[in-house]
């Protein structure tokens, strides 16, 4: 995946319910993932065709697909199991040996997906998020240089 594929897969992308999308998935945010994580996103192509793409990178120690779509018209076809597939290869060579993914605990069709690749649902984890732009600090915690 390069950066010349973003209006396609951004909107491939929005065309999905069970995909969130953020300020960080603007054309600058994904270009800037994608420099940082050369080699681990894929589309995939018929003939001219943008009809998949699959957004992975990692942070040195674990890997993460943070998007994959797959046109309507294409599903059921391998096109999601082989993007699934090539981001694993990738990030193996990498020397990446573990890999996660977010998925909204309401896509069904999602899950199913992942489970049916051999992929295990944590249940002893809960993700946290907060935004770095408003970081929260305790007022019983005196900040020190």
């Amino acid at each position: 995946m390069t950066p010349q594929d973003y209006d396609v897969a951004y909107a491939l992308w929005q065309g999905f319910e069970g995909i969130g999308l953020g300020a960080d998935d603007s054309k600058k945010g994904i270009t800037r993932f994608l420099a940082r994580n050369p080699g681990l996103s894929f589309v995939a192509l018929e003939g001219r065709r943008l009809v998949g793409a699959a957004l992975c990178g990692h942070d040195g120690r674990r890997g993460y697909i943070h998007h994959l779509a797959v046109a309507e018209s294409h599903r059921r076809r391998g096109v999601g199991r082989s993007l699934a597939a090539q981001c694993l290869s990738a990030l193996k060579r990498a020397g990446i040996n573990k890999c996660h993914l977010f998925v909204f605990a309401r896509n069904h069709p999602a899950l199913a997906f992942w489970k049916r690749l051999g992929w295990e649902q944590r249940v002893d984890l809960t993700l946290m998020s907060a935004l770095t732009t408003k970081a929260r600090m305790s007022q019983r915690v005196a900040a020190r240089p």
